[in-house]
């Protein structure tokens, strides 16, 4: 696309320093971590939040399991990603990289924690202490060269993983006051997808959209508007559109169908007309980012009046079978609804104003607000789990064959978006400030590894390591920590 929208910052306005400190602790590797990576929000593009099957913790192992802690310059309050042996600045190594609320980006050793690099676009130091924030999760290119990261300037940067520094900046709002980079990264059919929300507060004129970024150049080449869909092109509030809201700012920022490529997102708060307006619903874009079929809650009115955000998590992608692919949807109303994509709202027709159409209303883990993204796991006798926490409760809920969820375990324990990892469920408790390893089936808990009180943080899992950012962006801290759990002599 083309015209004064579309925004390319040049490398000259910003910073890449190498750092040789951080970590309060050190060990010597005992040898490479097998080769792998964790590229993304809950591991893939789908975000199913069920990472590699072998990661070297196991039930019997995890106990043994030691803690370095890692000194940040700022609070990650999102997840890390990582890559295993590759060269950052001429030596091999393992790497996790993180950004901070306020834009600084960092690649860490993982064998010590030792910052490798960092990047800080310029102009954010301008930034620290005030309530322009991000707490999107980065995404490593598929060719493990390069890291695709945000920034409370309203700019996604494409970074060198060998070296920090910046390939090209892109602005994807005009309006970066009001309109937050929120949610993870992504990409899909080819091509990177940022979205946007707004900051605690909902202060209009803010529209939540997607927008989708060439790779390779940083060019913007779809946009698709929440408010005002008509708009095809980034919008400067509140010219051109009036309406407000209607934020994408569920943990994974956007989910994608395997298969497809085409896009799920969920909105939050805002106005509903099932023409241009699409507050509180799901719904599903072509790569090209044409909206293809929706669902809205038959209460959208009722949600958007008492700021019971549908969209304060996005869907979540149960394994197709027999051409039938279901999603949970969760939100702050502490409900969770079961989904068929192929009929959002009962028809397979084109979005338009029909309301409702869920298989299943059922309630989240302790009946209140839901956050975090759930992870979905078919265990090894074909059984599907649905995990999902909030800060009443974890709960594991197993597909019925009559395509129903039932619980099958629950705690009072909360946590941030668990995750499966070498048939491990893992689930931050933000409040306890402990990482709980569970056993997934039964939720029998095996270790609470000691952490410390956070947000919206999640671990990863890999090569016998366990990442976890500690700390909460609300603080609005210039420091933060970051603990790496790793098995004897890794």
């Amino acid at each position: 696309m083309s015209g004064g929208w579309r925004t390319v910052r040049t490398v000259a306005a910003v910073l890449v320093m190498a750092l040789s400190g951080g970590a309060t602790a050190r060990l010597a590797s005992a040898g490479p971590a097998p080769s792998t990576a964790w590229t993304t929000f809950d591991y893939n593009a789908q975000r199913s939040g069920v990472g590699p099957p072998d990661t070297g913790i196991t039930a019997a192992n995890v106990g043994s399991l030691r803690r370095i802690a890692v000194r940040l310059p700022g609070t990650v309050d999102s997840s890390a990603v990582a890559v295993t042996a590759v060269r950052v600045r001429g030596a091999t190594h393992d790497v996790a990289i993180v950004t901070t609320s306020y834009g600084r980006t960092l690649a860490l050793d993982l064998v010590n924690g030792r910052v490798l690099w960092q990047f800080a676009p310029a102009g954010v130091r301008a930034l620290q202490g005030g309530p322009q924030i991000t707490t999107a999760a980065p995404v490593i290119d598929p060719s493990l060269a390069y890291v695709y990261v945000t920034s409370p300037d309203g700019y996604v940067y494409k970074l060198s993983i060998a070296s920090g520094r910046p390939v090209w900046g892109t602005r994807v709002t005009y309006a970066p006051q009001r309109e937050k980079l929120a949610g993870g990264l992504n990409l899909a059919d080819g091509e990177l997808i940022a979205v946007t929300g707004g900051y605690y507060g909902d202060v209009p004129t803010y529209q939540g959209h997607v927008v989708a970024i060439d790779p390779a150049t940083g060019a913007i080449t779809h946009v698709f508007n929440t408010l005002c869909s008509n708009i095809k092109t980034l919008i400067r509030p509140p010219t051109r559109c009036g309406a407000s809201d209607s934020a994408i700012w569920g943990r994974p920022g956007s989910v994608v169908l395997p298969g497809t490529g085409n896009i799920l997102v969920a909105t939050g708060n805002g106005p509903f007309n099932g023409r241009t307006d699409w507050g509180d619903s799901v719904l599903e874009l072509s790569p090209a980012l044409r909206l293809l079929r929706h669902w809205t809650p038959v209460n959208q009115a009722q949600l958007n009046t008492g700021d019971h955000d549908l969209g304060s998590t996005e869907p979540a992608l149960l394994p197709a079978r027999g051409g039938v692919q279901l999603a949970v949807q969760g939100g702050k109303q502490g409900v969770l609804n079961l989904l068929d994509i192929n009929r959002l709202d009962e028809v397979s027709g084109p979005a338009g104003p029909r309301t409702g159409g869920s298989l299943q209303t059922i309630a989240g883990p302790g009946g209140t607000d839901i956050y975090s993204q759930p992870a979905v796991w078919r265990a090894p006798d074909g059984r599907v789990y649905v995990f999902v926490t909030s800060n009443a409760g974890t709960a594991a809920y197993a597909l019925t064959a009559s395509r129903r969820l039932r619980v099958a375990w629950q705690n009072g324990q909360a946590g941030t978006s668990p995750l499966i990892a070498g048939g491990l469920l893992y689930v931050y408790n933000q409040v306890q400030g402990v990482l709980n390893v569970y056993d997934p089936v039964t939720g029998h808990l095996y270790r609470a590894l000691k952490a410390a009180p956070g947000h919206w943080n999640s671990p990863i899992v890999l090569g016998g390591r366990i990442v976890l950012p500690v700390g909460d962006d609300n603080a609005h801290l210039s420091t933060g920590e970051l603990f790496i759990y790793h098995l004897p002599g890794r």
